[in-house]
Order: C-alpha cells, then sequence, then structure tokens
C-alpha cells in the first residue's frame, strides 16, 4: 500500500479548456458529486492534506465529512502554479500579448517570469520542497491523501525533467477526483 496518494479536487466554476481559474472558483455540484464517487479510498489512509485554494480545500472537507478522516494541514507547497494575474479567468483565446510571449519564451528561460506569475523554475523548486513535506507528513500520521492540482501534480510525477516537466503536466492533465500513488523522488544519494 502506498503511503502517499494525490487526488485532483473536483470540477470548478467557470472550467473550461485553457481557463485559469481564480482561486475563489468554488466546486460545482457536479465536482462535489465527482469527490462522492472517487470514494472509497484506499485502504489504510489516515490523513489528508490539501491545497489552501478553494476548489481544493471544498474537495478535502467533503471527503473529510464522508470518511471521518482528519486533514492534518493545508499547505501553500500544494497549491496550482501560480499564473500571473493577467489570466486569471482567461482562456487562450483572450490571453494578453505579454502572456503569449512568456508561454514562446518560458523553455528556453524557464527562470523568466511573467508579471507575478509562477516560474517553471520556481514551480519546480516548489514540488521539490512538496515531495519532502508529502513524505514528511506520511511518516508522522500514517498514510495520507494530498488533494490538490492537475499542473502541481504534473511536476510532480515527472520531476526528474526539471522545469519541462511543467509542459509535460500541460499535455497529461488528471481528470477532475482522479487519484494516484505517488512515491516522493529523491536524488540519487539523498537519504533524508
Amino acid at each position: 500500500m502506498a503511503d502517499i496518494w494525490l487526488m485532483r479536487h473536483g470540477a470548478y466554476e467557470g472550467h473550461r479548456p485553457g481557463y485559469h481559474a481564480p482561486h475563489e472558483a468554488a466546486l460545482t455540484p457536479e465536482g462535489r458529486e465527482q469527490v462522492r464517487r472517487s470514494l472509497p479510498l484506499p485502504d489504510g489512509i489516515s490523513a489528508i492534506v490539501t491545497s489552501p485554494v478553494l476548489r481544493a480545500r471544498q474537495t478535502a472537507a467533503l471527503v473529510a465529512h464522508l470518511t471521518g478522516l482528519p486533514i492534518v494541514a493545508t499547505s501553500g507547497l500544494l497549491a496550482e502554479w501560480r499564473a500571473p494575474s493577467i489570466v486569471l479567468g482567461r482562456t487562450t483565446d483572450t490571453y494578453p500579448p505579454a502572456y503569449r510571449a512568456w508561454r514562446a519564451h518560458r523553455l528556453i528561460n524557464p527562470s523568466l517570469r511573467c508579471e507575478d506569475g509562477e516560474s517553471l523554475t520556481d514551480l519546480h523548486a516548489r514540488a521539490r520542497v512538496c515531495a519532502n513535506f508529502l513524505h514528511h507528513t506520511a511518516q508522522k500520521h500514517g498514510p495520507i491523501l494530498a488533494v490538490s492540482h492537475t499542473l502541481l501534480f504534473g511536476v510532480l510525477t515527472h520531476i526528474r525533467e526539471g522545469p519541462a516537466a511543467f509542459t509535460t503536466a500541460g499535455r497529461s492533465p488528471w481528470q477532475f477526483a482522479e487519484r494516484h500513488p505517488y512515491t516522493p523522488w529523491r536524488p540519487a544519494g539523498c537519504t533524508r
């Protein structure tokens, strides 16, 4: 049995392809139903950790309510990739020129940020810290369910690719309320 399970939040208000949801986008009734259908959880899970973003917190709270499991941490390490505020609430056809330019250069210079957004290098570094956080939380509380977002999970599960894992994550998004076991990656020689 895995010590860590990753689960994407349920469907949220305004979702459509290429949409950068505002943090306050709440679960829809369909999203709540997706979460209900994702149960039961794998045997042995003893606690939940979650992203602070509303749709993830609502997903975690619903799972906690339906299973009786405690939410032991809400951590910004589990937050979705921090898109620049100029694209929140927008879709591909309405992205501003500054964001389009950033997208064209993000793999050439992964440390490049678009305004107040998170660079690919920053997201990758956060994912590495998040992997350690999940490992240590599972050591302390037993097997955990981590509720978060598709891009962060994509980077976590392809962390060996470095900052380019962002692109892989975007090509293979997780379905709403999808769940997978996770083993944190550690570089060779790392015993922590």
